[in-house]
């Protein structure tokens, strides 16, 4: 219907504006914030295509465990809003003529590439349950892995944090 279109179109443009808010702003911790605020409108346009997994993977993992480690590691290392830290990019210009090179050459190749839909594609469909099941068997240690590799990488943010305030004193 118009209105769930209107609705998509309302949180693309508010997950852009939040993503320009990640790069443009000179406060790390309010970058972080609008990061967190971009994850989780992404996760409100795959509720939009009905991709419910994708949405709770990507509130549960990114905005859950991820944002959570980058937090924590921008609060843990005050010297990143010093006044000798340089606040202003310069490299703008190269950045912004790079995007409009790379924007050209990805919308020639998706305007170019076939998109066969067929029936069968159309037909099969996975259940958020048989992802779980696959999850919690097939691919259980993989899963356990990265929750370990998170634990680490926090566990060091901290670690080195501690070691810097310790050097300081």
């Amino acid at each position: 219907t118009l209105a769930a279109k209107f609705g998509i179109y309302v949180a693309m443009v508010g997950v852009l504006i939040f993503a320009l808010g990640v790069v443009t702003l000179k406060n790390l911790f309010h970058s972080a914030l609008c990061l967190a605020a971009v994850l989780i409108g992404t996760a409100g346009v795959y509720l939009f295509f009905h991709a419910d997994f994708l949405a709770a993977v990507q509130i549960l993992l990114y905005v859950g465990a991820v944002m959570t480690v980058i937090i924590f590691a921008v609060m843990l290392t005050e010297h990143l809003a010093g006044k000798t830290v340089v606040q202003h990019n310069h490299q703008s210009i190269p950045a912004f003529l790079g995007l409009a090179v790379f924007t050209v050459i990805i919308g020639s190749v998706l305007l170019k590439a076939p998109w066969p839909v067929t029936p069968a594609a159309l037909a099969s469909q996975v259940t958020v349950m048989q992802l779980g099941e696959a999850l919690m068997t097939t691919y259980i240690f993989p899963f356990e892995v990265i929750s370990v590799v998170l634990i680490a990488a926090l566990i060091g943010a901290v670690v080195i944090a501690k070691k810097d305030k310790e050097v300081e004193l």
